[in-house]
């Protein structure tokens, strides 16, 4: 460790033409008075939401087997490497779902909107979260998504933003989701007080770095900084140079050939697995650089036609959960919830493999992944596929399975929420905090 009698700020930013980079957790930010007794004790908590539409297979899904030593299931096989920081639950309901159109709002609320144009739910608890532990970032949440908010297919009659995000700041607010690669690049690292959207435009056509322009500070923080700590900015700037470059090249893409998908917006890569593993690394290093501490992911909109032609898949999701042909249905919705697991299993090595503090990402860390319906067909909102991915700092032991007897998911809600540092008596429906749930 490079100890200094003076720490760099942990608000540390480079500033260069266009770019404000924010630095991950160095060595050097911490006192020389302090840096001996510095542990993994208190260090900063992320939490984030990762939701798929249209239910799991649950026979493919659910473990046979509760507490530790639960067997991996076909549909989270990807996940199999970080076993041990996993807690799948099951047995937790979320009578508010009902149907497609009121899962997702749902899912963070534990409640639903009345039907009709009036939207109306409850403020998500992850806007709860982010009130307590996000006002001093840049970006007290980030809400991101993989389709845009041009709707295919109709809304069942309800408000069409019930779909479209997870997040509610109001019961009346719903927070969109951002699904540019791009645009959430430079809300991230792009300094809106030192350019102008021409000169972005112009630095974009000369197909220029926006870390180009900071060489200078880096040079000079390099020299302020130890071996550990450079090895550690050098990562990570390139991390942010490699996720710019993936951009770039969809960009360039996106402008030489004609549109496959109209729902991919423009700068997102055509396949979709490639649109995910670049937000879900856009979203790494917003944890790494403190840019924000909370998060939610819509992998897909209920109701989503979406193909995965790049599985084998070519028939819409939500048409295919409704196939009567029952043996065809199990088998290609099974390929469709592996896939996208496999996808939030990249999200989870990501996490798993960038230092913070004294530990990882995932140590410090809580994901909730799952659906707001446990079986897409018949459109059911009990027994939900749910799995927390991370050790929340201490609070989470992982390696289990939790089975519980029709909790409501308003418990699960109530009882992160505690971990963050919110306590509440009551929150949607629930009747109390989850047991189990302990820490190391």
């Amino acid at each position: 460790m490079f100890i200094t009698k003076k720490a760099i700020s942990r608000r540390t930013v480079l500033r260069g033409m266009g770019a404000a980079l924010a630095l991950p957790l160095l060595d050097g930010m911490v006192p020389a008075l302090t840096a001996q007794s510095r542990t993994a004790a208190k260090p900063i908590m992320r939490f984030g939401a990762v939701y798929v539409p249209m239910g799991m297979i649950m026979e493919n899904w659910t473990p046979k087997t509760t507490g530790r030593g639960f067997e991996m299931t076909p549909i989270m096989a990807p996940l199999t490497p970080y076993r041990e920081q996993l807690t799948v639950l099951t047995g937790l309901d979320n009578a508010a779902s009902g149907g497609h159109n009121g899962a997702p709002t749902a899912f963070l609320t534990s409640m639903r909107g009345a039907n009709g144009a009036v939207m109306r739910a409850g403020t998500s608890m992850d806007q709860h979260v982010a009130q307590k532990i996000g006002q001093g970032n840049r970006l007290p949440s980030l809400e991101l998504g993989l389709e845009s908010a041009a709707l295919v297919g109709d809304c069942e009659n309800t408000a069409c933003g019930y779909i479209n995000t997870l997040a509610y700041s109001s019961p009346t607010t719903p927070l969109p989701v951002e699904t540019d690669p791009r645009q959430v690049f430079e809300r991230l690292f792009g300094d809106p007080e030192a350019t102008t959207p021409e000169a972005r435009i112009a630095r974009l056509r000369a197909n220029k770095s926006l870390l180009d322009s900071l060489l200078e500070d880096v040079s000079s923080l390099n020299s302020q900084v130890g071996n550990s700590d450079k090895n550690k900015l050098n990562e990570y700037l390139d991390a942010v140079r490699e996720v710019e470059r993936r951009i770039q090249k969809a960009e360039v893409e996106s402008l030489s050939a004609p549109p496959i998908d109209m729902e991919v917006p423009m700068g997102a890569p055509a396949v979709y697995g490639d649109h995910a593993k670049l937000m879900f690394d856009l979203l790494v290093l917003a944890y790494q650089s403190d840019l924000t501490r909370v998060s939610t992911m819509l992998m897909e909109r209920e109701l989503s036609s979406r193909r995965f032609p790049e599985i084998g898949l070519n028939d819409p999701h939500h048409s295919t959960t409704h196939n009567p042909d029952v043996s065809s249905r199990l088998e290609m919705i099974t390929m469709i919830n592996t896939y996208q697991t496999s996808l939030f299993a990249h999200f989870v090595d990501r996490l798993a493999k960038t230092p913070d503090g004294d530990g990882s990402l995932l140590d410090h860390t809580v994901m909730v992944y799952g659906s707001g319906l446990s079986d897409g067909n018949i459109h059911y909102g009990y027994n939900l596929p749910l799995v927390l991915a991370g050790g929340g700092a201490g609070t989470l032991k992982g390696g289990t399975h939790l089975k519980y007897d029709a909790l409501p998911m308003a418990n699960l809600h109530l009882s992160l929420m505690d971990k963050f540092g919110v306590p509440m008596e009551k929150f949607g429906n629930s009747t109390g905090q989850l047991e189990g749930l302990s820490g190391l």
